[in-house]
């Protein structure tokens, strides 16, 4: 470990040998940890949204396991908490009237524990700039590990769009086109794996969007659910956060207005959701950068379209798509390179990368 440039934030819970230290050491202690534990290590929050009811979350708890791996391996100790798991299939009306309490769900969280950085195992649309808000608001050390999008759904051997086919076949069946039965048998097939919607949805889109803010580790958007290589990105984020820790590497240090630039160009790169407009002004909004729909037509406009919608139609697996094909720093050419080189030459800071330089 590099030498910290501030001491631990949990050590004003754990670092004292007063009467508080002791309560909050033994409190914890009835969970088994042992003492040296205690000593110096960074605590790691993991801020999980699994969820049974929220079906693109609900593998997360593979997923924060992997994250754990990882943090003890680069000398942190992890720490799981659940925060509200606002996912849009279940939640009625919208899960949008909860994001923003989500968010303070998140913040609350984070700001009253004795945590020094946090994973964001976020998935389903909302949770991500959910916890992203609420992460910003803490400022704190920051990675965001996806759930990753399911595989495509099949049909009769054809490829068919989670969440998009369903309004096809519903017009088919009251045009009398197909059965009652055929439209029921595609229920079953669309939705065959775990993760969330697998086209380029707001899910999709906002967790291109976490990686083109370089809130994450390159992949990350693309990796499908069920590959291997996600729990391998969920370890190494486990790696990398810890030595974030050592080096103070906050989000406010990341969230900068042009990593919001490079992000509404990605948006327009990949012909991403329109949804990514509020949460990225909310995102911004938290961290305190000047984020305007001005912003939108200023930096998007004059975008080359990366990804060909036609191929998107044709194979519905948009992340799924990106990762053959590199994934999303295929895109974007070099990953948390800003897309415009001419007006943001050479790397900006991420998880990756401080800034200027490479931190591993």
């Amino acid at each position: 470990m590099g030498q910290r440039q501030r001491p631990l934030r949990s050590a004003e819970w754990f670092g004292t040998a007063d009467k508080n230290g002791f309560m909050y050491r033994s409190w914890m202690k009835n969970q088994g940890i042992p003492d040296h534990e205690f000593q110096g290590k960074p605590i790691i929050g993991i801020c999980n949204t699994w969820s049974e009811l929220t079906p693109c979350n609900a593998h997360f708890r593979k997923l924060a396991e992997h994250v754990k791996q990882g943090v003890l391996e680069a000398g942190g100790y992890p720490v799981e908490f659940p925060v509200f798991s606002n996912g849009e299939s279940n939640l009625r009306p919208t899960a949008m009237f909860t994001r923003n309490l989500a968010s303070m769900d998140v913040e609350e969280a984070i700001r009253g524990n004795p945590i020094d950085a946090v994973v964001l195992l976020v998935g389903c649309d909302k949770t991500t700039p959910a916890l992203l808000m609420g992460a910003a608001s803490c400022d704190i050390p920051t990675i965001v590990v996806t759930g990753g999008p399911m595989l495509n759904g099949k049909h009769k051997g054809k490829d068919i769009g989670s969440g998009t086919v369903v309004w096809k076949l519903s017009e088919q069946v009251k045009a009398g086109e197909i059965s009652l039965h055929d439209f029921m048998a595609a229920e079953a097939g669309m939705s065959r794996s775990a993760g969330t919607c697998n086209t380029m949805g707001t899910a999709s889109t906002m967790a291109c969007m976490a990686e083109s803010l370089g809130t994450s580790l390159p992949h990350n958007a693309a990796i499908p659910a069920v590959d291997s290589r996600r729990y391998v990105l969920a370890h190494l984020s486990g790696n990398r956060i810890v030595e974030m820790v050592d080096e103070d590497l906050r989000l406010s240090k990341i969230l900068t207005k042009e990593a919001f630039d490079n992000a509404i160009r990605t948006n327009a790169a990949i012909g991403g959701s329109t949804n990514a407009v509020i949460h990225l002004k909310a995102i911004a909004g938290r961290i305190g950068v000047d984020l305007t729909l001005d912003d939108w037509s200023r930096v998007g406009r004059g975008t080359q379209r990366r990804l060909d919608r036609t191929r998107l139609r044709k194979w519905p697996t948009a992340p799924g798509d990106q990762r053959r094909r590199a994934g999303l720093a295929a895109s974007r050419k070099r990953p948390h390179r800003s897309l415009d080189a001419d007006r943001q030459p050479g790397r900006l800071p991420s998880v990756v990368y401080r800034t200027g330089t490479a931190s591993r």
